[in-house]
């Protein structure tokens, strides 16, 4: 009977993935909660199962009394020498218990349906501990059941969910296709762990090409960033610290062997792989590709650029609904500005016709004018966007006289920025003016075309009086 019950402990470990001695620990935690069911101020009993012969003792440490008041807890002091001559009052025994007569027929039952959420806690835990060292990591299963959009998948071992949002959009799926994701996040709940995949993440597309190009995988080329719109477009910047490496090649195989495999997996997005490059500007005009970038202006405080590409290249640059310059943009992590090269230029002629010449700012005479357009401060716009550390590198030029050059400097654009701003306004307002005076001119020949007619219907009836007392 004993070795029964130790085959019917080891058939449970292996149907559910537990190990021995879990299975076992959990069969005498459940004997234990039973006990206490029928003495529920009971601390002193454990319970061993032998791993050798199956065989279940039930343990009760008891103090050795010459009057037994707690039956559980006490043992008189004969009835210790009995067991261990050498028993003492006040000393403490570990005594063995009949199972048979301590437990009845429901403690027996309560113990088997403890013992069975013991398990199921058991099997649940083991699942967790698998599948959360495993987030990050590919995961495939197939179609179990589909749930308002939501995925059910079978992983064999647990079951995981696709949400609707990791999905790839117009990706359909039906019962018992098989379906490859990434292990998103476990959580625990009340039913067991929750696995959520993800085929929208930018780390299910890295594991990819992790599987499908070896050099990846060996960290031979790295992927530096990912800009990605599931089921649409992804940019892809790699780069290898090896020169005879071409990263660009590598992943995308023979004749794109390697990333048509994965743009098939991918429902046909399309994926543009581009070689990285920490030069901005590098890294820009390459993520803008296949338009041919002319010029490219930066500003670093506000991490922007402002490209210029060829007049028929501009809807290429910017690309359908804007998706071109939005992955580009996320992909380099600067705002860019794409203009043609028409527009651009029009756009610097009128820079250049506002710019004012340094000289005209007060203060300043002909040598500091020439050591500042030899250091490239032509006009006062240029002075005001200058930096003091700058401005002290020019001969003759110190920090406090750097301070007050670029204060006047802006003070003076500020100025041109309200006179342009107020001549602005009355252009606006001689529009408004403008078209107020055509309203009322309107309303005016409205208002004689009405009197004119109050007139006619005036004389109509004067002449109709007239007729009338005629008649009479």
């Amino acid at each position: 009977m004993a070795f029964d019950i130790l085959e019917s402990l080891a058939l449970i470990a292996r149907e559910k993935n537990i190990d021995m001695d879990t299975v076992i620990s959990k069969v005498e935690e459940s004997l234990l909660a039973a006990a206490k069911k029928r003495y529920p101020d009971i601390d002193n009993v454990v319970f061993e199962l032998s791993r050798k012969n199956g065989e279940i003792s039930m343990i009760a440490t008891k103090k050795v009394v010459d009057k037994v008041t707690d039956k559980m807890r006490e043992i008189l002091l004969k009835d210790a020498r009995e067991l261990d001559g050498s028993a003492e009052l006040g000393d403490e025994m570990e005594i063995f218990l009949e199972v048979d007569e301590e437990f009845g027929r429901n403690a027996i039952a309560t113990a088997k349906q403890v013992l069975i959420q013991k398990v199921r806690e058991a099997e649940r835990d083991k699942i967790y501990d698998e599948y959360i060292s495993r987030v990050g990591q590919m995961a495939s299963g197939t179609v179990q059941q589909i749930d308002k959009g939501n995925l059910i998948i079978n992983l064999g071992k647990a079951e995981a969910i696709l949400p609707v949002k990791e999905q790839i959009p117009r990706e359909k799926y039906r019962q018992g296709d098989r379906v490859r994701a990434l292990i998103l996040d476990v959580q625990k709940s009340m039913s067991g762990p929750q696995i959520i995949l993800s085929r929208a993440s930018n780390d299910f597309l890295r594991r990819l090409f992790e599987l499908e190009v070896p050099e990846i995988f060996e960290r031979v080329i790295e992927i530096r960033e990912i800009a990605r719109e599931p089921g649409e477009r992804t940019k892809l910047a790699v780069y290898s610290a090896d020169e005879r490496i071409d990263p660009v090649g590598a992943c995308v195989g023979i004749k794109g062997v390697r990333v048509q495999s994965i743009v098939r997996e991918l429902n046909n997005e399309r994926i543009d792989i581009i070689p990285y490059s920490s030069n901005p500007e590098v890294f820009v005009t390459r993520s803008l590709a296949p338009a041919k970038v002319v010029h490219i202006e930066v500003f670093e405080d506000q991490q922007a650029m402002t490209v210029a590409v060829e007049d028929d290249k501009l809807s290429l640059a910017i690309g359908k609904s804007g998706q071109n310059a939005r992955l580009a943009s996320k992909l380099t992590g600067w705002k860019i500005n794409i203009m043609s090269e028409t527009e651009y230029n029009e756009v610097k002629k009128r820079e250049a016709e506002e710019m004012v010449p340094i000289g005209r700012l007060e203060g300043i005479g002909s040598k500091l004018e020439e050591k500042l357009v030899m250091a490239d401060y032509s006009s006062i716009q240029q002075l005001a966007k200058a930096e003091i550390e700058d401005l002290v590198k020019i001969e003759g030029i110190g920090q406090k006289s750097a301070e007050n050059l670029i204060e006047k400097a802006r003070d003076f654009v500020t100025q041109i920025e309200i006179k342009r701003h107020e001549k602005a306004k009355k252009a606006a307002e001689a529009e408004e003016e403008k078209f107020e005076e055509i309203d009322d001119g309107g309303d005016k020949e409205i208002s004689e075309a009405e009197d004119g007619a109050d007139d006619e219907a005036g004389d109509d009836g004067e002449d109709a009086a007239k007729l009338e007392k005629a008649g009479e």
